[in-house]
């Protein structure tokens, strides 16, 4: 008895110096990568010197260093803290670098679009049209005036229809009626914007005939996609709800219409408001249904049941396809329409954040 009780001190002793000893530098992965790529780095450097590779490019060494800190950050730390630890740094190299590389593209795209974009980004921009413009000046109104009008009118549509379908199959729906919905709606978020486009066209010939254009055809169109973008999130909001809120609104007596208006709506508007602003970044850079239905105008239309429309996508497409004798000017106006597309995207996102945080329920008292 006596030896047992003298062992379990060691035994105890010797778990806790393997967890806690044995253990790299803070500042040491960032020296070991820091010199991979300075290796790297002058390796490419000679070899460029020996005309071995076309001149050095700093893209490949910084590649090539990050692998061989990952080889040389799991050996050391092999040596230093064991296995386990290797093994956890080698992952969270590997974590860390898809993380950049998903990064890089988006980078890439917003500081050329900036870049390129801010040319034109002026007053002149946004209070002229390009009506009885050929080269340069005119601007983007009657764009950007199309695109607010024509996704406001498709959020009308789509954001009642979608909260109502995914109201019916969270909390009514049973049976083969709501699982064709939801098959429907799953088929729906796959369809190409073009089929929306000819769907939405076809639809307003048979009332208006032949060649129609109009802004709310275009509206149409978008809806039909956003629609079930906006089921889905909605309806993988009110999932989260907890049952037992509605079952202590039905112990109350309050009937299932109310509950679902004062309790269920409530809770989980911070996440339903989410997905209707992530409906609307999906569809106001569509171009192709808006091209089929909306057509495009160089003068300002205010009337989206009358005459075509231009829209700030069509307009950059429009710009860079059919340059005038000043190419440069047609160049500038599309890069600056994808940037205020962008900025209007990233309204949306800050509006959202901030409806979310004033709507969503209050835990405290």
């Amino acid at each position: 008895m006596a030896t047992t009780t003298a062992t379990r001190p060691r035994a105890a002793s010797r778990t806790v110096n393997t967890l806690t000893t044995g253990r790299l530098p803070k500042a040491a992965p960032f020296v070991i990568l820091l010199g991979s790529w300075v290796v790297m780095g002058v390796v490419f450097a000679l070899l460029a010197a020996a005309e071995v590779t076309d001149g050095f490019t700093w893209v490949p060494a910084i590649i090539l260093g990050t692998v061989l800190y990952a080889v040389l950050v799991f050996v050391i730390a092999f040596q230093v803290e064991g296995i386990r630890r290797a093994k956890d740094r080698v992952v969270t190299t590997a974590v860390t670098a898809a993380f950049i590389i998903a990064l890089v593209p988006l980078v890439s795209v917003l500081v050329t679009v900036v870049s390129s974009g801010a040319a034109r980004f002026d007053g002149n921009f946004f209070s002229m049209s390009m009506r009885n413009v050929v080269g340069a000046g005119g601007g983007g109104l009657h764009a950007l005036t199309g695109t607010l009008l024509i996704t406001a009118l498709a959020a009308v549509i789509s954001v009642p229809i979608g909260l109502l379908t995914a109201i019916y199959l969270v909390e009514y729906g049973r049976g083969r009626l709501a699982r064709a919905i939801t098959f429907f709606v799953d088929v729906m978020t796959g369809i190409p914007s073009i089929v929306a486009g000819l769907f939405a066209y076809a639809l307003f010939v048979i009332f208006f005939g032949e060649g129609v254009r109009m802004g709310a055809a275009g509206s149409v169109a978008l809806a039909v996609l956003m629609i079930p973008v906006v089921v889905r999130s909605t309806e993988e909001m009110l999932k989260l709800v907890p049952n037992e809120l509605r079952e202590a609104a039905y112990a109350l007596g309050v009937p299932k219409w109310l509950t679902i208006v004062k309790v269920v709506l409530p809770t989980s508007i911070a996440g339903i408001t989410t997905g209707v602003m992530l409906a609307v970044a999906r569809v106001i850079g569509e171009t192709a249904p808006l091209l089929i239905t909306a057509g495009f105008t160089a003068s300002m239309n205010y009337d989206l049941f009358d005459g075509r429309m231009q829209s700030l996508p069509v307009f950059a497409y429009s710009s860079y396809v059919s340059q005038g004798t000043d190419a440069a000017a047609y160049l500038d106006r599309a890069w600056t329409s994808a940037l205020t597309l962008i900025l209007i995207v990233m309204a949306l996102n800050l509006v959202a954040r901030f409806i979310a945080r004033a709507f969503a329920p209050k835990l405290g008292r």
